[in-house]
């Protein structure tokens, strides 16, 4: 089976993360940073499957230079190579026109699954497996946290808050992992060596046929128009009962718009 994983390298989510004051995008410069927690689930899930049904995993990313680092981090878990979408006119992108690089480029991969995490910590929208199923015609099996492959079929535990619904697909498709589904395994050292030697292939928005107009500050459909950092936590309101407490608190409530 040919599996490509999408990885995407985010600003570490345990330290401060920023917004540029030039153009109200991720300070991805000065931020410390990894790969999406919640693709490491996905890497390892195409592991597992590998290893089960034999083929080949890909890593697929779109992102500046530096995320080389997060690529090499990811192929010393055990994938077999990476495909890297660089290029200068990308940056202030929207998730509508990622999905179009993304989807480009796995036009040309083939894959018979995609695996992505559910979300980025940086952006948390939730929308690219949905987009990309839509760009590329196959079927999107969202939130798995149990996935079976039986020959060409797919089927997976979709984890709702009730509880989960079982939904199934023929491959080509494409699956996006919670964090229940597996446990990523730490690259050994034998995998952080023989991951500077794998095979990382460089695509530019030429090779995929795409327009720099249309990704981008040029081709995005949103855009932040401003931010601020949050306020600082101010001190709680302190209800003295002389008889009226329960009036003030049902004010105090009202005033926050609670009831």
């Amino acid at each position: 089976m040919n599996i490509v994983v999408l990885v995407k390298q985010v600003p570490d989510s345990g330290a401060d993360r920023n917004l540029r004051t030039d153009d109200n995008t991720v300070d991805r410069g000065s931020a410390n940073n990894v790969i999406n927690e919640m693709d490491e689930y996905a890497i390892e899930e195409a592991l597992k499957i590998k290893e089960a049904h034999g083929g080949e995993v890909t890593i697929l990313t779109m992102g500046p230079d530096r995320a080389t680092e997060s690529i090499r981090k990811a192929l010393s878990m055990g994938p077999d190579k990476a495909v890297h979408v660089v290029d200068d006119a990308l940056h202030g992108s929207c998730a509508v026109a990622t999905s179009k690089v993304l989807a480009a480029a796995l036009g040309q991969l083939n894959a018979d699954l995609v695996l992505c995490g559910s979300e980025s910590t940086d952006g948390r929208v939730q929308v690219m497996p949905h987009m990309l199923a839509e760009r590329l015609g196959i079927a999107a099996l969202t939130g798995a946290r149990k996935l079976t492959v039986d020959g060409a079929t797919l089927t997976v535990e979709r984890q709702t808050e009730e509880g989960y619904e079982v939904v199934t697909a023929s491959t080509p498709a494409i699956v996006s992992v919670w964090d229940t589904i597996n446990e990523p395994r730490y690259p050994s050292f034998k995998g952080i060596m023989a991951a500077k030697k794998k095979p990382v292939q460089t695509l530019s928005l030429a090779d995929l046929g795409v327009a720099a107009n249309e990704v981008g500050f040029d081709g995005a459909t949103s855009a932040v128009v401003e931010h601020s950092k949050r306020p600082p936590r101010s001190g709680g309101v302190k209800v003295t009962d002389e008889g009226s407490g329960g009036t003030q608190l049902v004010e105090f409530l009202a005033t926050e718009k609670f009831v």
